[in-house]
């Protein structure tokens, strides 16, 4: 059941140029979080709509999470400022999340849709990992993912990581060295999504994929998160903010604008 939740910040720091690692006391809604959940962080008392950030990391022996964002706009600028032991207001944890089958998975995240990955392969049988940066400066968690993963992959856009491409040749590459993998579990940009189902299907591994999406409110209540699934009636519009934002590739419309 989500909650709302003043949280006590015990750490805010960059990672890379824009993206930062905060770590907050949550009680109880450390508790409840899943894989692939996210939690919505209201950023200074003059703005309007929170913000969606995923579930990194859970310590369960601490009630804290890890929140993983990226600083674009206004909201995320304040986010970036806040100190130690200042408190911020969390709504969560919300979404659907990833169903975490028995036995291996390969997880795959592009950029800022890598730190839902870290908690998801802690929370599996056994794991490794696929990831994708546009370069070495934007590479972060790789760390925490070794961890916790027997193996991860590392691409980027312009070669700098020591690999040149895009993370679905990884996923290909994994499937086919590996074919004890169970399922592809995957977070990122539309575009690397659909290449990562495309590679799952080819291989007949089941893949599930979290979606980026503008989000309102976050919970369900209005339409700017919408986006096409096929079901037994044909297309219909689900909500990524509680519906999803985890959904099986296979019902996913690739095609929709």
């Amino acid at each position: 059941m989500p909650m709302t939740k003043d949280c006590i910040v015990l750490e805010n720091y960059p990672l890379t140029a824009a993206d930062y690692s905060m770590t907050v006391e949550a009680g109880e809604l450390a508790q409840q979080a899943r894989p692939g959940q996210f939690v919505h962080v209201k950023c200074g008392n003059g703005l309007l709509l929170r913000r969606p950030i995923s579930i990194c990391d859970v310590d369960t022996q601490h009630n804290t999470l890890l929140l993983v964002y990226q600083v674009k706009g206004e909201g995320t600028s304040w986010l970036a400022k806040l100190p130690k032991h200042h408190r911020v207001n969390l709504l969560g944890p919300l979404g659907h999340g990833f169903d975490i089958p028995k036995g291996k998975i390969l997880v795959v995240g592009g950029g800022i849709g890598v730190p839902p990955m870290v908690y998801t392969a802690r929370c599996a049988d056994a794991a490794v990992a696929a990831v994708g940066f546009r370069s070495q400066a934007q590479v972060l968690l790789t760390g925490e993912l070794e961890q916790c993963c027997e193996k991860v992959a590392v691409i980027s856009d312009d070669g700098s990581t020591g690999r040149k491409g895009f993370v679905n040749v990884l996923v290909k590459e994994l499937l086919a060295e590996d074919t004890s993998i169970a399922a592809v579990l995957a977070c990122g940009p539309k575009v690397m999504l659909k290449t990562v189902a495309d590679a799952s299907r080819e291989a007949g591994v089941p893949c599930q994929v979290s979606m980026e999406e503008r989000m309102g409110c976050g919970v369900g209540a209005c339409l700017v998160c919408a986006c096409q699934i096929e079901t037994p009636e044909g297309r219909q519009y689900h909500h990524v903010c509680q519906d999803g934002p985890v959904f099986r590739a296979e019902e996913v419309c690739w095609d929709a604008e």
